[in-house]
């Protein structure tokens, strides 16, 4: 099947890496096999949820006409988590909504991510605040989708 989701997953974890903001960030292509430890992080390609389906992107096609390619509408998950050792919520919510709003600068500033033929931005969002023995998580789970064409 001809998608263009592996190169935009790549190009996501490509800028978000190299992002001189997001440089206290750990960002991850998908879920974080690693013990690596980080209080904040920029999860692409999934929801941050380990009892979930862990689902990283979702896709939809057809022809935009017969005599041109096809058009794919793209949606990938991108989970801005913030934790802290103590229950201060807010400042967990906050430091989410800030890598966040990250994201949507870069994305606003390049929607085709240097792609041709892609264009995306951030659609949906949802906020997940978990109080835990550890402390407070904040997990903003972004849906970043568009369309493409291949």
């Amino acid at each position: 099947m001809t998608s263009r989701v592996p190169e935009l997953i790549d190009a996501l974890v490509a800028r978000c890496t190299a992002d001189e903001v997001l440089t206290d960030v750990m960002v991850t292509d998908g879920p974080e096999v690693g013990g690596a430890a980080a209080d904040d992080w920029l999860l692409i390609g999934f929801d941050g949820n380990p009892d979930g389906a862990f689902e990283a992107a979702q896709t939809v096609g057809g022809w935009a006409s017969l005599l041109t390619d096809r058009e794919e509408q793209l949606q990938v998950p991108v989970t801005a988590v913030a934790t802290r050792g103590d229950t201060d919520v807010r400042a967990a919510r906050v430091r989410a909504y800030q890598i966040g709003a990250r994201l949507e600068e870069l994305l606003r500033a390049d929607p085709s991510l240097g792609l041709p033929s892609l264009e995306v931005a951030i659609e949906a969002s949802q906020l997940v605040q978990d109080q835990t023995t550890d402390g407070i998580q904040a997990r903003l789970v972004l849906t970043v989708a568009g369309r493409a064409f291949t």
